[in-house]
């Protein structure tokens, strides 16, 4: 079996820019273990585990994704997910000047021939850019709630298909294919 799931790449750059923002909201940024360069993404479709067999006609089915025009992206802010009333992931929120709704409905609708369901929540563009697993003050929370930076711009043009390798220092993520937007 190999756990998959379909990601828009984020250029480098801008991967840059958005730790040196949460890294400057959250005061003391050596206090947590971020999340890494290579592993911040925005998960479009997580497929899990299915048989290898599968990984060919899966990264086939998800070549529609090159007749969709590269669009405009934004990150402008930072937010939390909570569990009950803990936060317990930090994330920056992800705008396009479209919508990601036309892709990831695509492609939910698409993995259904291969037995993988559809996403029944509704689709929050966001990047990890933490998973809280230590207690955090409200002021830590407030702080990282209220801090203010210039927007950060780029063009969208990637999706990749992705294999997680998940062990106990974390997932390791491996890019199976790349697809490039029109």
């Amino acid at each position: 079996m190999i756990r998959l799931f379909v990601s828009l790449k984020i250029p480098d750059e801008v991967l840059d820019r958005v730790l040196e923002e949460v890294y400057n909201a959250s005061e003391n940024p050596f206090k947590f273990k971020w999340e890494t360069k290579d592993k911040i993404h925005l998960t479009l479709k997580f497929i899990g585990e299915v048989e290898e067999k599968l990984v060919e006609p899966i990264s086939s089915e998800i070549e529609f994704v090159e007749n969709y025009s590269s669009f405009k992206c934004s990150i402008a802010r930072f937010g939390f997910f909570f569990r009950n009333h803990e936060p317990r992931i930090l994330w920056s929120d992800l705008q396009s000047e479209g919508s990601f709704t036309p892709i990831v409905d695509e492609l939910n609708q698409r993995m259904e021939k291969f037995g993988i369901e559809s996403e029944q929540r509704k689709f929050k563009a966001h990047l990890t850019m933490l998973r809280i697993k230590q207690e955090v003050t409200e002021k830590f929370i407030q702080r990282i709630k209220s801090y203010n930076f210039e927007k950060i711009n780029f063009t969208a043009n990637k999706i990749a298909l992705v294999q997680s390798q998940l062990s106990k220092e974390g997932a390791r993520y491996k890019d199976l294919k790349t697809y490039e937007l029109k």
